[in-house]
Formats: structure tokens, C-alpha cells, sequence
């Protein structure tokens, strides 16, 4: 299962990358993800650094933590992360921003890693799953773009 979301933004892609990689301030965009933190002595973003992010799924919980760690970290053009469990990858997220003309369009988008169960999940229930991360992915980068703009 994948989705992708893009939202043009009036903002340089290094602003927008600054945004976004502060992963410290992604409950002010994030529907679900309302705190995160560096792990290992990370400070910032860099290939291979761990993060976890506290969630609170759909908004009403359950809640809990997940730990992730970054899979591309190119600044002003993307950044993306693997949500672990144990040292297993299950949902990769990204974002590309690509600039034209003094703005920037920006996509997010996640797909799960193909296993037996997320094909089952995909056919019992993922599709709600699918359209809630759309929704929460233009709700994010709405309210991304907001303060870019600002």
C-alpha cells in the first residue's frame, strides 16, 4: 500500500527542508504524530540517524512510540524515514521538494513494505488506512505551507 500527497508551497526548498527535518517541532503539523525526538546523541538530521515519535493514532489513540530512522537526507530536495519494528522496516516516509520559480511543490508520500501481513491488512481494513494517511499527509503539509509562507 502507497499514497502520495503534493502541496506547492511559496517558499525556497531549503526553508521548506529546515521544516520539515526539525522533527522535534512535528506536532504543529502532523495530525497524528504529536512529538518526536532525536535518539543516540542525534542531533539532526543524517543518513542512518535513529528518531522516535510519539503517536496517537487517528487522532483519539491508541498511543504509543515508534522508532525510525533516516533513509535520504538531501537538503532542499528530500528527506525520508523508515518506521522500525525491532530492526525491521514497515512503513517508509518521504518527502521530495522539488523548486520551479520561486516556489516549491512538495510531496509526501509512505508506503508499507510489502509482507504476508500487510497484504492481509491491505485487503481488511488498510484502504481506511490508505485514505486517512492522504488526508493527513495534505493536512500536514497545509499546515507546513502556512508557516513557510507566513
Amino acid at each position: 500500500m502507497r499514497g502520495a500527497v503534493t502541496v506547492t508551497m511559496t517558499a525556497s526548498a531549503e526553508q521548506i527542508w529546515e521544516v520539515i527535518t526539525d522533527i522535534r517541532n512535528i506536532g504543529r503539523y502532523s495530525p497524528e504524530t504529536f512529538e518526536a525526538e532525536w535518539l543516540d546523541g542525534a542531533t539532526g538530521p543524517t543518513l542512518g540517524a535513529k528518531f522516535r515519535g510519539h503517536v496517537r493514532r487517528n487522532e483519539i489513540g491508541p498511543v504509543y512510540w515508534t522508532t525510525c530512522r533516516v533513509t535520504a537526507c538531501e537538503p532542499g530536495r528530500e528527506f525520508g524515514f523508515e518506521v522500525l519494528v525491532g530492526d525491521r522496516a514497515v512503513n517508509n516516509w518521504h518527502y521530495r521538494l522539488t523548486p520551479a520559480q520561486g516556489r516549491t511543490d512538495v510531496t509526501e508520500s509512505f508506503q508499507l513494505n510489502a509482507s504476508p501481513l500487510m497484504s492481509l491488512y491491505s485487503v481488511f481494513g488498510g484502504q481506511l488506512r490508505r485514505r486517512r494517511n492522504l488526508r493527513d499527509m495534505r493536512k500536514t503539509l497545509e499546515r507546513i505551507k502556512a508557516v513557510v509562507e507566513a
